[in-house]
């Protein structure tokens, strides 16, 4: 029997030991399932708090608590580490490091590179390598191959390559990540058989591609989708707003239609890994081949203009109070890039606050999920934590700005004890108060 096919029958007898490479909101989720469908799993992860607090019981993304994982490490089924020299023990690799850009907007490879290379120097015969990370189409066979062949190990002979992209919505309740299908492409036949079974033996359904290529793909074709259609109802927001029409209402009308219509929303900036970023992947391989990609980057021209018109609302709605921003007191209602997470990743919130900050205005900020600023690549607000959501504290406030619809957030109260409210989300939407005391943005 070949390498291929022993594989294989070590994934199906659920012998084969799976590591996974980053455990954020990609990696332990997967770690999840796998150690849910009886394999053992080890998690590798460069930052030794991580570890730590998952040895010690506990977890620091909030809506993975750490009872998902305790038994599963107290039975050594789930070993996590920062020691990557044991990468030569698991049987398949699975990559879920992150894929930002640079500060030239361009793909920030260097976590993929990095952990590829860590890989190559233990790769061994009959192991499976999976990237996960979203990339730009081209990435596994330009990037992650050439470290792994550099070995002398030969594709699909002594080892095995595939991509599968990633779709994890954080927070969501009503499907884990089993439930969510898998794409799959190898970089042959056979890394696409192993593969698609170590996958089928956790997720509910697989869905085999011709490539990674078309895998990488497929996962760029979704965000790209998001990325487009937000900012169209971003533009439209502008228009009507201009024009009196509010346009979550016309949104809600439209919704009635059957067929031929997808709701998206406006908001007051794109955040979260995958939509502010992974579209522009697509746009600099573009420009390889020579082709232009107007509509990524008019999206992202118009997404990312939304926190400065937010803050031109904020200014619109002090000046008409007389109350200049310099010296005003804000308080930012939800720090996270969307509802009911902890997720802050290229949150609009911070950007928002950053931009209110730089025109003098004195900013806290309120989140139930979020209680510390945490530290991100781009941005540096650690200084802040959040404060307490009371009548007091609400009437300080020259405005009260909501950038995140937490559904714990009692909106009734915060009409009804704040001097100005600014909403870029809708959530006051059922709620009745005095003439001016609300503004949309």
């Amino acid at each position: 029997m070949d390498l291929a096919g022993e594989l294989i029958g070590k994934i199906r007898r659920h012998e084969a030991v799976v590591g996974v490479v980053g455990l954020g909101y990609v990696g332990l989720p997967l770690a999840r399932e796998f150690c849910r469908g009886g394999f053992r799993v080890i998690g590798f992860d460069i930052d030794p708090q991580k570890v730590a607090m998952l040895k010690a019981g506990r977890s620091y993304i909030e809506h993975l608590p750490a009872n998902l994982f305790t038994p599963s490490i107290r039975k050594k089924q789930f070993v996590p580490t920062s020691d990557m020299g044991r990468l030569d023990e698991p049987d398949a690799i699975l990559i879920c490091v992150p894929t930002p850009l640079d500060k030239m907007r361009e793909p920030d490879m260097s976590y993929v590179r990095g952990t590829s290379e860590q890989i190559a120097r233990r790769l061994r015969r009959g192991q499976l390598v999976v990237l996960e990370s979203t990339t730009y189409p081209g990435t596994t066979r330009e990037v992650v191959q050439p470290l792994l062949d550099a070995t002398g190990l030969k594709l699909e002979c002594d080892y095995f390559l595939a991509f599968s992209p990633e779709r994890e919505d954080p927070g969501r309740k009503d499907m884990t990540t089993r439930d969510i299908p898998k794409v799959v492409g190898g970089a042959g036949p056979r890394s696409r058989d192993v593969a698609a079974e170590l996958y089928g033996q956790v997720i509910t359904r697989v869905v085999p591609v011709s490539s990674c290529e078309v895998a990488e793909a497929c996962k760029i074709l979704e965000n790209v989708y998001r990325a487009v259609n937000i900012a169209l109802v971003n533009e439209l927001k502008l228009l009507f707003e201009r024009m009196g029409i509010d346009v979550w209402e016309v949104i809600e009308a439209a919704k009635t239609k059957p067929f031929g219509f997808q709701a998206f929303y406006p908001g007051p900036g794109l955040g979260g890994h995958c939509i502010p970023i992974d579209p522009l992947y697509l746009s600099w391989k573009a420009r390889q081949y020579g082709r232009p990609t107007r509509f990524i980057e008019l999206a992202a021209e118009i997404n990312t203009s939304m926190p400065e018109h937010v803050v031109h609302r904020v200014t619109e709605a002090l000046n008409d109070r007389g109350r200049a921003v310099r010296g005003a007191k804000i308080l930012v209602l939800g720090l996270a890039y969307k509802r009911d997470v902890d997720d802050v990743r290229e949150s609009p919130a911070v950007t928002l606050i950053e931009l209110l900050r730089a025109r003098g205005a004195l900013v806290d900020y309120h989140d139930p999920h979020v209680p510390t600023a945490k530290p991100m690549r781009e941005h540096n607000i650690t200084d802040l934590r959040s404060v307490p959501l009371t009548p007091q504290r609400l009437k300080k406030y020259d405005c009260v700005l909501i950038a995140t619809d937490h559904s714990s957030v009692d909106y009734r109260k915060v009409v009804r004890y704040s001097r100005l409210v600014v909403d870029t989300r809708n959530a006051t939407a059922d709620i009745k108060y005095p003439p001016g005391r609300v503004v949309k943005a």
